[in-house]
């Protein structure tokens, strides 16, 4: 339960694919190709993996708990 609660309290980020060419979030049929996750690290590799470092980036934005 203890592991449980940590989980619960820590931060999550939403991680955004970014065209660097445009500077814009890349999209599929209109839609932000965008993770929500607690290990943004994690979720940057995954979006980065097998693109083109010269044309793709990462931005990782926290998400705000309601009431802070």
């Amino acid at each position: 339960m203890v592991g449980m609660t940590r989980t619960f309290r820590s931060r999550a980020y939403a991680v955004q694919l970014i065209d660097r060419r445009t500077g814009r979030v890349h999209r599929i049929n209109g839609s932000p190709l965008e993770l929500l996750t607690r290990r943004p690290d994690e979720a940057a590799i995954e979006l980065l993996e097998g693109r083109d470092a010269a044309v793709w980036d990462t931005r990782i934005v926290p998400i705000e708990r309601r009431g802070q």
